[in-house]
């Protein structure tokens, strides 16, 4: 038997997200790509808005992506908004900012399987997921300490050490 399946590719989308930790809300947006431009108006999208816009500190804990890594994003970030502070994630542990919880139900419930016609279809599932998720999720339970991460991290200086005399 020979099977023929016709592929035609629709186009991409990033889906770009900002999880409020204490509130379990997701501030989410669709752009074209990524950079700098779409990350900006992600944080523009947080920021403009209460309670971000007059708290005292908001701490924006990124991965090393190429749109918010290094100190140039930091002050970036901090000249635009003096009361935001980027953390960024050690190298290959983006899976420390609970954002990435949130992607992975994304991929899991919202995205599985990849069965859609056009983007605007995968636009319009994502934004109905935020709107449900945010109207009834709560708080992950993050059990995670600062302790673990240490331990987590002694053992990655162990490994490298332990490979460099090898």
């Amino acid at each position: 038997m020979r099977v023929n399946h016709d592929y035609r590719r629709g186009g991409a989308l990033a889906y770009l997200a900002a999880y409020d930790v204490h509130r379990a809300k997701v501030f989410g947006r669709c752009e074209t790509t990524t950079g700098i431009a779409p990350f900006t108006a992600l944080v523009n999208q947080v920021m403009r808005q209460q309670p971000y816009a007059s708290a005292e500190r908001v701490f924006w804990v990124v991965d090393n992506g190429s749109s918010h890594r290094g100190r140039a994003a930091i002050d970036r970030l901090a000249t635009r908004y003096p009361n935001a502070v980027m953390i960024h994630t050690p190298k290959h542990a983006s899976w420390l900012s609970q954002v990435e919880i949130y992607f992975s139900i994304i991929q899991r419930k919202v995205l599985s399987p990849n069965d859609f016609e056009e983007v605007d279809a995968v636009e319009r599932r994502l934004r109905e997921f935020e709107d449900r998720y945010n109207a009834t999720a709560v708080p992950f339970k993050w059990r995670y300490t600062t302790a673990d991460l240490h331990r987590h991290l002694e053992r990655l200086d162990h490994h490298d050490r332990n490979r460099e005399a090898a």
